[in-house]
């Protein structure tokens, strides 16, 4: 038998999985494991060694040492030099951080838990995008605006009285940063001072060979890093396009819009991607005439049925939506842009450019450390978010992976535990996707035509809302429900979604694709009456049936 001291649990459920992935090892013949003590006792064959197991608990997210040898550290004799990676924890082991965003933290987190010697290195505002001029500011404004769009107008004005809203931008600007602040602090800064294995450097790093960094502080001095693991997770920012005379004027990217003092009377945006539609709906609803420059289509990647019903829904709302439009030219004069184009020329008191992002990797000087880049400057990436070279990883926006934040997140967690000397991958193939615009838009999986790229035949059908008795009640019946299956099988691959609280329908997809539920499966799932989520088992009951011949609930 041998014994474990296991560091991580925080709870019983922890302690089911690391006994689970100890007995998922070839040779173990059963594992107990015990939270509250911190400990595991394996049965297993002579041949299963220490280092195997500790694979097997960091591959599960925890880690594991040796309890025999923990108390012969204790007293009884010096211990022997040993490689972090094969006991499967980080004791002596120095790694590097370069970003403090979601990604650096679940990754500092866990190596520190382990045991790691932690330096992460901030050159900006600790918690990166998300908290501070990303997710948690937008999601904000895009509620009080929603908020003040239903004081305007709503599906139910006959009976209720409208409301025309008083925005008063600087009470909800006010209200915004303070709720960003608190979570920067709560989640950020304060888990950084709690942490005695993480050390914090403020400044620019640049890497001067494969494993040591040079870090340019605050007072301009140089601090020199060294390292055994280094994880890069500098994320992204807003890509500007070389449109002639813009880069001379004010012109506004995200950071800018989601922190401005006032509602202009004019809002010009180009571009036509998630942060393009989700701010130029919230600037409509406070107040703007918002006009949106698509040099294709609205979220011209996805299904061209999303951009056609969230185009639709603009257009309700008097956003001029112009498709197919491009910039040639940028003026800005007495406090008004002119924007030269196709269709005409269009004016604007302010300009957002919303054009995509891009990877924050340019000062890094990656080439000394052999690290390869794509043509976007993005790190590329194994499933185990390594990059090409083995003691180099990367997560988040800086990589070739999607850019959400819980993407980034997942892929720090994951890099650390291999860092560790674990084995854990990032599966994105049932990867959810959330747009909040209004109707949201929420996808997951493979949309018909990704998968007839890579040569899967498929089989679809698209859900009306006004088959949704949610949606009826709601008196919105705007957007659909589409399900991608695989011909043969019947296996659930993709499913797109537009309609209301789209976001919080998507989850069930995903786990049904990640699960490979087939769409007769899905139809037969209990889902509750009156709510969104039910239209998935209605999309799935048409593979089979008229859903509209059937009653409200039927089964």
């Amino acid at each position: 038998m041998q014994t474990l001291t296991i560091e991580g649990m925080t709870c019983n459920a922890c302690a089911t999985h690391v006994r689970k992935a100890l007995e998922g090892v070839p040779g173990v013949r059963s594992a107990q494991v015990a939270y509250p003590q911190g400990t595991a006792e394996v049965q297993a064959d002579a041949g299963v060694s220490f280092a195997t197991l500790a694979a097997a608990v960091a591959g599960a997210g925890y880690a594991a040492t040796d309890a025999v040898a923990n108390a012969v550290r204790a007293g009884l004799q010096p211990a022997e030099p040993s490689d972090s990676a094969a006991r499967g924890d980080g004791r002596g082991l120095r790694i590097a951080i370069l970003g403090s965003g979601g990604a650096a933290m679940a990754a500092a987190i866990k190596a520190a838990g382990a045991g790691a010697q932690v330096t992460l290195i901030e050159r900006g505002t600790i918690g990166g995008t998300c908290v501070n001029v990303g997710c948690v500011p937008s999601k904000i404004m895009i509620r009080a605006a929603h908020v003040a769009h239903l004081r305007r107008q709503s599906p139910f004005d006959a009976g209720i009285s409208v409301t025309p809203p008083a925005v008063r931008r600087d009470k909800l600007l006010a209200q915004q940063q303070s709720r960003v602040d608190e979570l920067r602090h709560t989640k950020y800064e304060s888990i950084l001072l709690s942490q005695h294995n993480i050390t914090s450097v403020r400044g620019s790093a640049r890497f001067t060979d494969a494993h040591t960094l040079a870090v340019t502080l605050q007072d301009g001095t140089v601090q020199t890093v060294g390292f055994d693991q280094c994880l890069i997770a500098t994320g992204a920012h807003p890509a500007i396009p070389p449109i002639e005379g813009l880069k001379d004027t004010p012109y506004w990217t995200s950071t800018e819009a989601l922190a401005a003092a006032a509602i202009p009377p004019r809002l010009a945006v180009i571009g036509s991607s998630v942060v393009a539609v989700e701010l130029a709906q919230a600037y409509a609803r406070l107040g703007s005439q918002v006009t949106i420059l698509a040099r294709s289509t609205l979220l011209f990647r996805e299904d061209p049925a999303i951009g056609e019903a969230l185009t639709a829904a603009f257009r309700d709302e008097d956003i001029n939506v112009l498709t197919h439009t491009q910039a040639s030219r940028v003026e800005h004069a007495d406090g008004v842009f002119t924007l030269h184009t196709s269709q005409g020329d269009i004016q604007a008191e302010r300009l957002l450019v919303a054009t995509g992002r891009a990877p924050s990797t340019r000062d890094l000087n990656l080439q000394v450390a052999g690290v390869k880049t794509d043509a976007r400057g993005a790190i590329v990436v194994n499933d185990h978010l390594r990059s090409n070279v083995a003691h180099i990883y990367a997560a988040g926006d800086c990589t070739d992976q999607p850019q959400f934040v819980y993407v980034a997140a997942a892929g720090g967690t994951r890099a650390a535990i291999n860092m560790l000397g674990g084995d854990a991958a990032l599966d994105l193939s049932a990867m959810p996707a959330v747009m909040f615009t209004e109707p949201q838009v929420a996808t997951v999986g493979l949309s018909e035509a990704a998968a007839h790229l890579r040569d899967i035949e498929t089989d679809n059908r698209t859900l009306a809302l006004d088959n949704v008795p949610r949606a009826l009640a709601n008196f919105d019946t705007r957007g659909f429900i589409k399900l991608v299956t695989e011909v043969g099988c019947g296996r659930l691959i993709g499913v797109q979604a537009v309609a209301a609280e789209a976001g919080e329908l998507i989850q069930a997809a995903a786990l049904a694709i990640h699960n490979r539920m087939t769409v007769q499966e899905l139809a037969g799932q209990l889902f509750p009456y009156l709510t969104m989520v039910e239209g998935l088992k209605l999309a799935a009951q048409t593979f089979s049936r008229d859903v509209s011949q059937l009653s409200c609930c039927a089964g």
